[in-house]
C-alpha cells in the first residue's frame, strides 16, 4: 500500500511539473523602440498560437523586454 501511494505521489508531481512547463514559455527580445520590441513578442506569440504577458521591460540604447507566452 505504501509503495502504491509513493508511486502515485511521484506520478502526480511529474505530471504537474510537465504541465506547468508546457503552459508558459519565457521569451526575451530587443529592438530600438518599445513598439518594435512588443511587435517582435506579438509575432512570436502568434507563430505559437499563444497569448503573451510582458513581465519585464527596460531601455537604454535599446529596449529589452521579457514576456511569458501561454496558451
Amino acid at each position: 500500500m505504501k509503495t502504491i501511494k509513493a508511486m502515485s505521489i511521484a506520478a502526480v508531481a511529474a505530471l504537474s511539473m510537465m504541465s506547468a512547463a508546457s503552459i508558459a514559455k519565457s521569451v526575451t527580445v530587443r529592438s530600438l523602440t518599445k513598439d518594435g520590441t512588443e511587435a517582435k513578442i506579438a509575432a512570436q506569440a502568434q507563430q505559437q498560437s499563444a497569448q503573451y504577458k510582458i513581465i519585464e521591460a527596460s531601455n537604454g540604447n535599446v529596449v529589452h523586454m521579457t514576456a511569458e507566452l501561454y496558451k
